[in-house]
This record gives structure tokens, sequence and C-alpha cells, in this order.
């Protein structure tokens, strides 16, 4: 069989095309911007990359076209497939009916988190010799790729809410029909599809329906947002978790959430000691633990494997430190993900300057839909350089204005990293923050420091 993917360099159509590959078809796809690292990958599966989405890529017809969700009416492509009545399917709807049926599917949801809790709860299945496959929206630090078929039962998903493709606006995660379902948190976002919160539920409770009675719902207890998707009915048991309330607790021992110990009602798990920082992650390790366990694996054996966790790609990445100077790159899409990577970092470098280069490039950030809550969300920057390019559809005036002084705007990534360098000082921490590729922001910072 020969698959094309339309969008095939999308981290998750990429991922998709690996296990297609991997299941022995013959592979082949699309992307406007095909270009390393993703296409150096995909390549070297052997699988054949087109620049752009002529006609021509679909003749002669293949078996099958998988559609990622960026394609939309008036792409010739898309145009060439209508009218010629190619066989189509979305990426979701293909992984759910081609790959997912007899596996137990173990799906990470929620607006924040869902990359790392993926990769925590796969890295926790493999080192306990579950042998997980899984399918994830970055690249992890454990596994080196962001997809593989794995050799046992298990299979561990990154579950989105965004839709499924032009032709079917469900959200993805409806396809995946988990037997462990974690729900991490939920928030407004996407302001592109869901007209508000309540739409953002329903799916949610789409997807709750999914889930056996003898399988298991992993829901964030601190969440009243969930709670309400929850009261809407759900048929499976529910474990919970949190921080200040939940069965699985996490008690802090250290400010920055390096050391915390987990109990589970009333019985001590044990403690764990890891590199990441903050409750935000904190509240990941409880969900992520919570499923592996109820996938079958010894929560206290589980144990030591988080000190060994690396986590994905692009969260709070270390670039480099440079003349006492600090470089991380973190993949922020949201106030909430801002605020809270920010105090984790506050509570390990105490009262070191942090300084934040913010692209607000999420469908939600450019709409404007989380602009009121942007300053507040970066109350624990010393200073904020923000990229407010000219297609911006609203002033970041309305940001920095709010920062009482702290804030700057700057209209390209060669004005930011000057700016950048001028700010910087010896003991500085620097937060490169977008869900973008940033123009290779915080790498080429990096060497302007060096060069400096």
């Amino acid at each position: 069989m020969r698959l094309h993917i339309l969008g095939i360099c999308g981290t998750f159509m990429g991922g998709v095309a690996a296990l297609a590959r991997e299941l022995g078809l013959t592979v082949e796809g699309s992307d406007a911007n095909v270009y390393p690292p993703m296409s150096d990958q995909l390549e070297a599966l052997g699988i054949g990359l087109m620049q752009g989405y002529s006609a021509e890529h679909l003749k002669p017809a293949p078996d099958l076209i998988v559609v990622g969700n960026a394609m939309v009416r008036g792409n010739p492509a898309i145009e060439y497939m209508l009218n010629e009545g190619l066989a189509y399917v979305s990426g979701p709807q293909w992984l759910g009916e081609t790959l997912l049926g007899g596996r137990q599917v173990l799906a990470v949801a929620g607006t924040h988190g869902k990359t790392t809790t993926t990769s925590l709860l796969a890295h926790l299945m493999e080192s306990a010799g579950l042998e997980p496959g899984f399918l994830i929206g970055g690249v992890p630090g454990n596994f080196g790729v962001s997809a593989r078929m794995g050799a046992g039962k298990a299979f561990v998903i990154e579950a989105d809410e965004y839709d499924s493709a032009f032709f079917d606006k469900r959200s993805k995660f409806v396809h995946y029909r988990p037997r462990i379902a974690i729900l991490n948190n939920l928030e407004y976002d996407h302001a592109d599809i869901f007209p508000d919160v309540a739409a953002i539920q329903r799916q949610f409770h789409h997807l709750v329906r999914t889930v056996p009675g003898e399988g298991r719902l992993i829901v964030n207890a601190e969440d009243p947002l969930l709670a309400e998707v929850l009261a809407m009915g759900a048929w499976t048991p529910v474990d919970t978790f949190g921080i200040d309330a939940g069965h699985w607790r996490a008690e802090p021992i250290e400010a920055d959430g390096s050391h915390f110990r987990v109990r589970r009602g009333d019985e001590l798990i044990g403690d764990i000691r890891w590199s990441s920082l903050g409750r935000h992650n904190m509240m990941n390790a409880l969900a992520a633990l919570a499923a592996a366990t109820a996938a079958g694996a010894d929560p206290v054996a589980l144990l030591p494997a988080f000190a060994t966790f690396l986590s994905a790609k692009r969260r709070m990445e270390f670039i480099g430190e440079h003349a006492g100077i600090t470089v991380f790159d973190d993949f922020a899409h949201h106030p909430t993900a801002i605020a809270t990577t920010l105090a984790g970092l506050r509570a390990r470098v105490g009262d070191g300057r942090i300084v934040v280069a913010l692209e607000p490039r999420s469908n939600s950030m450019r709409l404007g839909a989380h602009a009121d809550a942007l300053a507040p969300s970066l109350a624990d920057a010393d200073a904020v350089v923000f990229l407010h390019r000219p297609e911006l559809a609203w002033d970041a005036g309305k940001v920095t204005g709010a920062l009482s002084g702290r804030g700057a705007a700057v209209s390209s990534v060669d004005q930011l990293i000057a700016r950048l360098v001028d700010t910087v000082r010896a003991g500085d921490h620097v937060v490169f923050m977008s869900n973008g590729g940033f123009e290779g922001a915080p790498r080429r910072f990096f060497e302007a420091l060096n060069a400096s």
C-alpha cells in the first residue's frame, strides 16, 4: 500500500509517517516546508518528500491520502484530491483504525503539559519493561524519536484537542479510544476553532465517553473545568491527582519541585528527585505515575526512573551557558504555561535575574485571545523583550505597558537578539518562549553571546 501524507513535516504527521513506514507501507509526502531536521529523519526512513502541494504529487494516485489538519480548501493538492475522488482520511482516524486497535492505549489530554507527560509516561512504561509504542508531539529525550510501534501491548499517545482535519472538526483524541486517559488540565485555547471554553469541554467529554468501564480516567483534582466535564457523565473509575487535593498527592520537599514525596491515599509511595522544575511538572509526574500504575506497573519500582527522565526538546531545553549567562528554549503557547514555567525557574534561581524573549506564535496568541493575561503571566521576569511582528493583529503595547518598565517590543528577530545582547549580564537566565521556530533565535542569541 502506498500512502501520501499531506503536511508530512509537522511533528504529528511526521510521527504518523514513521509509524506507517514501520508497518511496512510505502510512504511519501508533501509539505510547504521540507527542511531539516524533520526532512532528514523522514528521508532516513526511506520516505520520499516533495516540496509544496502540487496536484502532480498525487499522480499516479496513491492508495490512500492522509490529510494533515493544516490543510485547507483551496490548496491545489486538496482540490485535486476531491475532484478526482481519491481516497483520503485524517491522520487521527488513520491511527485509530489502522494502528491502535487491539493496543492498550494510554492517552494524555490537557491544555498544558501533554508532550512532557506523554514523554514521561512512555519513559516510565519503558523502565517497567513494558516496551510501549508511542506518538508524541515533540522529540522525547529518552528515545530520540517522536514515534515508534513498540514491542509491547501498550501505546502511549499525546491526545490533542485540536481538530482532526478540514473535513473532520472533532478533536483528534476522539479517534484514539484509550483504555486509560489522563485529563491533565483544561483552559480556553485554540481561539481559531473554539468559540468558548464550553466547546472545549464538550470535546473532552466526547473523549470521556470513549473510555471503557474497565479502563481508568486520571484526572486533575484541582481543575474546576474538568470537574464540570466529569459532571456531564463518567462511566469509568476515576483516579484524581494534585498537590492540594486528590487521591495521588505530591508533597514538595524542595521549593523548585525537583524533590517531592508521593502518596496514594494513606499509602506512602516514596520520594521523587529529578531535573524538572515547577509545580506544573510535579502535577505531570503524578499523572504519569498514576497512569503507569493503572497499566499494571509497580509505582514504587518506577520512582528511580524519574531521575533519568530527559524532557522533550524545547521544554526548558538548556541551550548553553556563556560568561555566567544561561540560555533556555521553551515551547510556550499560553499564559498559564508561561507563568508556571517562570515560577519553577524563579524557585530554582532565587534572586537571579530572569530575562524572557517572547514570540506570540500560537493561533490564540496571534488573535489576541490571551493578550490581557500575558503581562500577569510574566510576573517572575525581570526583563521581557516582546517580538511584535508587523503582521500581529493587536498592539504589543498593551503587554509591555503593563510590565512597569520591564518590557520592550521589537519588530524582528535580529532586533530582538541585539536588544538581548545589550540587556543581559552575568548571572542572568534567558528564556526564549514560542511554540514556533522563532527563526532559530535561541541558538542565534547564544552564538552572539559567544562572539561578543
